[in-house]
């Protein structure tokens, strides 16, 4: 689906199977923010040239963070010349010690990708695109929030949904932590909320809205 000139989003709506929502980036840039699992990748492609985006159009795949349901696919594009995999620093390490153990929970085995490009706190250009990395621990030490400022849009991984938040019990999880790192995000001109799972938001308002409800109603069960 295509929400702006340059921004795809293409949401997991199944209810049976786990996967991830996926973005793409176009206008120049060719930026897919987690790809998900392998198994469901070629339905993710199918959606995108449906949208008339092409596979050699990526450029660029970018993993908030590490668990199986977003990055796993990434190792599909081991060996293309063309494709630059990124993710934190802080969230490799993470990985390489004890997130990839993470997989056989979900009888998986962990990939084994060509990471490009350590995602580090603060602004950079992508492509030919500004952008600002936000580090945000909480649902995994190292995962990262993505914001593009041209089009005020916030990909946010599994730190922060409609009106709910990521997990903190899987390992590497800290519920203090994620709360410090939804007020950082709370404090970004956002019109476009563009979370790992269920839906996006769009308006500023609502934006700011679901920022509110989710410091007041799910804060303190973290």
């Amino acid at each position: 689906m295509k929400l702006t000139d340059k921004i795809y989003v293409y949401e997991w709506t199944d209810a049976f199977e786990n996967n991830c929502n996926s973005y793409f980036i176009g206008g120049g840039t060719g930026i897919l923010i987690d790809p998900g699992l392998k198994q469901f990748f070629p339905s993710l492609l199918e959606r995108m040239e449906e949208d008339g985006i092409g596979e050699g159009e990526i450029r660029y795949v970018l993993n908030t963070h590490s668990h199986p349901d977003h990055f796993e696919g990434s190792e599909l594009f081991n060996g293309n010349g063309g494709v630059t995999i990124g993710l934190s620093g802080t969230e490799k390490d993470f990985y390489e010690q004890t997130g990839k153990h993470f997989y056989s929970w979900f009888g998986l085995n962990p990939p084994d990708v060509d990471v490009g490009l350590d995602l580090k706190e603060g602004k950079c250009v992508i492509g030919d695109e500004p952008f600002e990395v936000f580090l945000t621990p909480g649902h995994s030490p190292g995962s990262v929030c993505i914001y593009q400022p041209a089009e005020k849009a916030l990909f946010c991984g599994d730190v922060i949904f409609h009106q709910n938040v990521g997990r903190t019990d899987f390992p590497g999880g800290d519920g203090e932590l994620l709360k410090k790192s939804i007020l950082r995000l709370s404090r970004i001109d956002v019109e476009h909320l563009l979370p790992g799972h269920m839906d996006i938001v769009s308006g500023a308002d609502r934006v700011k809205k679901n920022f509110l409800q989710v410091i007041e109603y799910v804060f303190p069960y973290l």
